[in-house]
Parts: C-alpha cells; sequence; structure tokens
C-alpha cells in the first residue's frame, strides 16, 4: 500500500510519501517512492509514485533513460522536457509504453496494470505546478480551489487536508498538514508507514528547500502525532453531547 500528497499553495509546493510496498506479519519491505529531477536554478521536479512496483520502475527508467518518440524522433528524458506541461505529457507516453510492453505478460498472469504518480515542480520562465497522471497515462492539475492531489490510501488523510488547507496558506503549515494527513492513514491503514520522505520547494527559487527523511523514533514526527491525538480527544470533550435518548427528554 502506499500514501503519498502533493500540497500547491501561494508559496510553492510541499511532496510528501510513505515508503512501504508490502506489509504482513513478517513481511515488510521499503522503497522510496517520491523522486526528484533537479537542475538547480533551471528546474525543480518531484515525482511521487503508487501501485505496481515493477512499473514504478520501468517508467522511471524510461523516464531517466529517455522515452522513445515517434518515428524518426529522438528519445527524451524528463529532466529535458521544455514545459511542466510537456513534462506531464511525457510521463504519460512512458506509462503507455511500458503497458505496450507488458500487457501480454501482465494479462497471461492476470496481473492488473496499476499506477498512478503526483508529478510538480517548477521550470524557469513559468509557474508552479501539480499534475495527478493514471495508468492510462491522461492527468489532472490541481487548481486554487482545491490546492492538493493525492494518491494511494487517500480517505483517510483527505478529511484534513479539506479543512485545514488553502491556496494561501503558510509552505510550512501545508507541510505540518500534510503530515498529519499521513499520520491519520497510517493510524487507519497498516499497508503505509515509516520511512516517510518529505521535500518542499518554494516557488521561483528552482531548487529543493527541504530533502529529508523521516524516520521512525525522530522527535518531531512523534510529537505531531502526540499533539494530533490530544487535540482530537480535548475537541471531541469539548462539544456538547447529543440531545438524544431518554436522559435528554427527562431534562
Amino acid at each position: 500500500m502506499t500514501y503519498c500528497v502533493g500540497v500547491l499553495v501561494e508559496e510553492g509546493l510541499v511532496m510528501v510519501a510513505d515508503t512501504r510496498t508490502n506489509a504482513g506479519l513478517d513481511d515488510i519491505s521499503t522503497y522510496r517512492k517520491l523522486h526528484h529531477f533537479n537542475v538547480p536554478g533551471e528546474r525543480v521536479m518531484m515525482l511521487a509514485s503508487a501501485g505496481n512496483l515493477s512499473i514504478t520502475q520501468s517508467v522511471l527508467s524510461l523516464l531517466q533513460e529517455g522515452v522513445p518518440g515517434d518515428e524518426g524522433e529522438p528519445a527524451q528524458k524528463l529532466i529535458e522536457a521544455p514545459t511542466m506541461f510537456q513534462a506531464a505529457q511525457l510521463i504519460g507516453r512512458a506509462i503507455r509504453r511500458v503497458r505496450e510492453i507488458e500487457k501480454a505478460g501482465f494479462e497471461a498472469a492476470s496481473i492488473r496494470f496499476s499506477i498512478s504518480l503526483l508529478f510538480g515542480g517548477q521550470i524557469a520562465g513559468e509557474d508552479m505546478r501539480l499534475f495527478l497522471i493514471y495508468s492510462a497515462g491522461n492527468f489532472i492539475e490541481c487548481s486554487t480551489d482545491a490546492p492538493f492531489l493525492q494518491i494511494g490510501e487517500h480517505k483517510y488523510g483527505k478529511p484534513i487536508l479539506d479543512r485545514a488547507v488553502k491556496f494561501e496558506s503558510d509552505l510550512y503549515d501545508a507541510l505540518k498538514v500534510s503530515l498529519v494527513s499521513m499520520d491519520s492513514t497510517m493510524r487507519s491503514n497498516l499497508g503505509v508507514g515509516l520511512p516517510i520522505d518529505i521535500a518542499v520547494a518554494r516557488r521561483g527559487a528552482l531548487d529543493l528547500e527541504v530533502n529529508h527523511r523521516i524516520e521512525a523514533g525522530e522527535g518531531y514526527f512523534h510529537d505531531l502525532r502526540e499533539r494530533w491525538s490530544a487535540a482530537l480527544r480535548a475537541a471531541h470533550r469539548a462539544i456538547p453531547r447529543p440531545p438524544y435518548g431518554p436522559a435528554a427528554k427527562q431534562g
């Protein structure tokens, strides 16, 4: 299982991803799901992945080595894309290329072709953007009205993002809320877990401001989890009991 979230606010972009790919009684695997394609001062691009690991790795390799073009056109690497939109299109082409190569084998083994990607960043001369790219290679773009996108086990962490994140939110408040969203997911789904990779890019800086892995036992994340749990308990106690039932009718 996986949970990844990208938040695009006025000040910049936050990306957060867990690293667990398989969870069971005695089988827990860890792989990086948040990848960077950066040329400081020219471009900063982040790619978070969910889905079948073999598909993800094949798509990443194509993007690094070059996605074959149409007949007579050279292969193109993600780091060479002239715009963020064309970069998103290139990722879609890479997904479709892998599907074309692996389709027969997947169908023979009754394996579903599953991949979704969050792709965000900025290239010099254009605005910062964030996309969600589906397994068909098509994509949608994040908007100021809904300034976040999620992939993987998104349902547990979505309510906090809906309530607490706005386009005008402070960049590091967006990171904090994203981590609370990740914690909520981890508590409800054992298939999502530490370590957590985080990245922050400030709009216009064209470089990563934060590139960090949160390991088990890290003080800030432990404190965040405890404070959020305490805040929820306090909120629960502060809300009046429902005015229903025998006791309420007697009053």
